[in-house]
Parts: C-alpha cells; structure tokens; sequence
C-alpha cells in the first residue's frame, strides 16, 4: 500500500522490504518487483488534497515473512483512531523543512488530531476531507519524502494497523504549527481495498 502520488505510470518500480539503511545493503533486504499496480480510480493527479490519495501493489512474488519483514492489519471499515491516540509514523523523509535525507529508517510517536480539530479554520481548513486522518504537531512530524508511508497504531487487540498512507505536509513547512502531516485515512477505503484483493 503506498500514496497515489507516488505512482507514475511509464515507469518501472521495485519494492524493497526489509530496508532499513538505503546505502548499504545490510543482508536482510528482499527485492521483489510489482506484478499490478492498483491506483484509486477516483484519484486526481492535480489535486492532491482531494482525496483518494491511496494504491495497492500486488508483489510478483511472495514475501519472506521474518524478524525484520512483517505483515500489519487493515483497520475495519470506518473506524476512527480518537484524538491524541498515539501511533509510529516511519519513513526517509527529509529530517526537517529542506533538510537532509537520512540513511536510516526514521520513526517518531506522534498524537492523532481528530477530524474536529485538524479540519478548523485556523488549522487545515476545508482541506482536510472525512477520509483523511491528522498526526503529529509542531515537534514532530512527516516531511517531504515520507509520502506512502505508513501510519501504524497497535489496536487494543494487541494487533498493529495501517490506519494512515502518508499523503502530504503544509507548503509552510513540515513541523508548522497547527499544520500536521496528513494521511490518507486507510478505514475509509477496506471495501475497495477488499475488492482489489479478492479479483486479483
């Protein structure tokens, strides 16, 4: 599962799982090329903050599941995570506003901010949709670069959830206040998830 903005068709694409540092090539890693990419039908290439900011990729091959590859949840359908529900947000995004890009796999505990508060006046607005999920604040955050990463929370199922793909950040900056990192919200979309999966 990864952003929708992530995906241009023409090119060729390799996923890697297990990657932990980019520049060296630390044995654990499995390259495994998609066999179909799925992108949202109703995602519009010129407006990010419209919604439907999500793609599935069918790998060609099945994954090694092990100490460093693992499999996360998809929430039910609908569900909301409550405001300050706390989950890991990781990625190789830049370390700050025009910042560097790490070597390493980042990973910060950020705050969820409800649809109540993320979509006020004085924070995101009308840009934030019902199918969009808020997380993080002025300290920590998403940034450019971390977009189709995941937003994962453990349920108190003891389960872990992808309840978030990473869409985008404020123009203002990363770490703008009132401003969090969006996510396309994962719940809104398991029917269409379920009938990737099941036709293909």
């Amino acid at each position: 599962m990864t952003a929708a903005h992530c995906i241009t068709f023409g090119r060729t694409y390799r996923v890697i799982l297990g990657e932990y540092n980019r520049n060296i090539q630390e044995g654990g890693e499995q390259f495994i090329m998609p066999s179909v990419i799925h992108v949202h039908p109703n995602w519009n290439t010129n407006c990010v903050a419209c919604g439907n900011d999500i793609a599935l990729i069918k790998l060609s091959k099945h994954a090694v599941l092990n100490d460093k590859v693992q499999t996360a949840c998809i929430p039910p359908f609908g569900d909301i995570l409550p405001n300050n529900f706390y989950c890991y947000i990781t990625g190789w995004g830049r370390l700050y506003t025009n910042g560097p890009f790490p070597e390493k796999l980042q990973q910060a505990y950020i705050p969820v901010i409800d649809y109540t508060h993320c979509s006020a006046p004085d924070w995101w607005g009308t840009t934030v949709k019902r199918t969009m999920v808020c997380a993080g604040g002025s300290e920590k955050s998403g940034c450019n670069g971390d977009s189709g990463g995941p937003l994962n929370c453990k349920g108190f199922d003891g389960l872990w959830y992808v309840h978030g793909v990473t869409s985008f950040v404020s123009s203002y900056g990363c770490n703008t206040i009132r401003k969090p990192t969006v996510w396309t919200r994962v719940s809104a979309f398991t029917y269409w998830i379920s009938e990737i999966m099941v036709n293909n």
